[in-house]
């Protein structure tokens, strides 16, 4: 990856679309538990999403053997996928951007205040 690339995030969009593509090959089962795993993970996304590239790779992965094997999705992922992507960021209470960025804005009005304060 160059620099170019890294700015652009074109190297972001490329990957994605392989994502995609390799899902498109899933049974219909699969696919939408796919949707549901995205729609889990992207809270936990820094700015960028850069961070949660291996993990959807890594998730598309299982779901890429298990369909191969011929297992249903709820024997792969049990009943609640939710819980599947929270276990997958670090388990309950794990960090989301939304936590990152309050604790930020949280720093920088502290420390404004500090200097009308004082």
């Amino acid at each position: 990856m160059n620099f170019w690339e890294t700015v652009t995030g074109s190297d972001l969009t490329r990957e994605w679309k392989a994502f995609e593509e390799r899902a498109a090959a899933l049974p219909d089962e699969y696919r939408a538990a796919w949707e549901e795993i995205k729609a889990g993970l992207f809270p936990h996304a820094n700015f960028t999403g850069r961070n949660l590239m291996p993990i959807l790779d890594g998730a598309l992965g299982l779901l890429e053997e298990t369909a191969a094997d011929g297992l249903s999705i709820q024997e792969v992922l049990g009943g609640d996928i939710g819980a599947f992507c929270e276990a997958l960021t670090g388990g309950e209470g794990a960090r989301t951007y939304r936590d990152r960025w309050r604790e930020q804005l949280n720093r920088n009005v502290a420390r404004k205040l500090g200097r009308l304060g004082g």
